[in-house]
């Protein structure tokens, strides 16, 4: 049984901790929060106790860890955990510093302790059936692939303050995802973004439009479309386009009642935010987690995959900055 405390107790930690107490092969002990009431009342749901960080980290009887803080606590938490002898699970993104995301990894490598990045959208069974498709060769060799990723709404301009941007906090999922479905980095990586939606978005510095296009070292091309705002609720579709066909993973809908009449044909719109939408996906991940740390299966998304992501939202944003191209090894070195 894989004891686990949880470091944070807002919205995200809740989705985190279902997916704990409700694995067969996991435990939820401890649930610790700069908001201590907010600690006390989400362990208090799952059984468990709120304690201090340290306490946690502390605790020989804990085994891992499942970091869902802030972003600026992440790389931190992660060295701290690892050095207590803690398996890692972090949210995304590693930090919102490239150079501080790839000095702890090189400080966490020493300790040869797993360290998983919460990519979660590759445990999606829609994006998940996909990869396995292009990669069994049923529509050839990969030549385009195009990810949308539309917002329903834009966040509170005060959480964009400290958000990192829209690359680095809402793109950086479709990075990753980009990394996963074509099995390699790309060689640069050149972005435009506006502010459209919301004029306090651009004057806090951020766009929240953006189109990212990824190219790679045997020709062939991603493109990345992200939005803050989509009026008919949150819009995730992967497309690849192959020598010998085409793959598509479509948006999951509310219901799948489509009514015709002679005035048309109507349904539904999609889930209305990741909540809905990737619920699935988090109890895979956990899952997955858990194999890798009881059983000495592969880590499926690790910290190299995290820094790698962050690596082209850095890349993202200096290209949306200059309006040049940005090659992806000078980052990575």
């Amino acid at each position: 049984m894989l004891k686990v405390g949880l470091l944070g107790a807002g919205r995200i930690a809740g989705v985190h901790a279902v997916a704990i107490s409700g694995h067969s092969g996991s435990r939820l002990q401890a649930v610790s929060d700069i908001n201590a009431d907010a600690a006390a009342r989400l362990a208090a749901a799952h059984g468990a106790e709120a304690r201090a960080t340290e306490a946690i980290l502390a605790d020989p009887q804990i085994d891992a860890v499942l970091i869902a803080t802030s972003t600026d606590t992440h790389s931190d938490l992660i060295e701290r955990a690892t050095a207590a002898g803690k398996a890692v699970l972090c949210e995304k993104p590693v930090d919102l510093s490239l150079e501080r995301a790839r000095a702890c990894m090189a400080r966490v490598a020493p300790t040869g302790k797993p360290v998983m990045i919460g990519f979660n959208r590759r445990f999606d069974p829609n994006f998940a059936g996909l990869k396995a498709a292009l990669t069994a060769g049923e529509i050839g060799k990969a030549e385009l692939l195009s990810i949308t990723s539309f917002d329903p709404a834009p966040p509170p301009v005060a959480y964009v303050k400290v958000s990192g941007g829209l690359f680095r906090d809402m793109m950086i999922h479709d990075f990753d995802m980009a990394n996963f479905i074509m099995g390699d980095l790309p060689v640069t990586v050149s972005a435009v973004g506006s502010s459209i939606v919301d004029p306090a978005i651009g004057a806090a510095g951020d766009v929240d439009t953006a189109v990212v296009t990824l190219t790679y070292a045997d020709g062939r091309i991603a493109v990345i479309k992200n939005s803050r705002r989509a009026v008919y609720g949150y819009d995730q579709r992967v497309e690849i386009l192959g020598s010998e066909g085409l793959l598509q993973a479509q948006n999951m809908l509310e219901t799948t009642v489509v009514k015709s009449t002679k005035a048309g044909v109507t349904g539904a719109k999609p889930m209305h935010f990741f909540l809905e939408r990737y619920m699935t996906a988090y109890r895979t991940e956990w899952a997955a987690f858990v194999a890798a740390v009881t059983e000495g299966a592969d880590l499926p998304v690790t910290l190299a995959d995290g820094v790698a992501a962050l690596a082209m939202a850095e890349a993202a944003t200096r290209s949306a900055k200059t309006g040049a191209p940005v090659a992806l090894a000078g980052l990575l070195a």
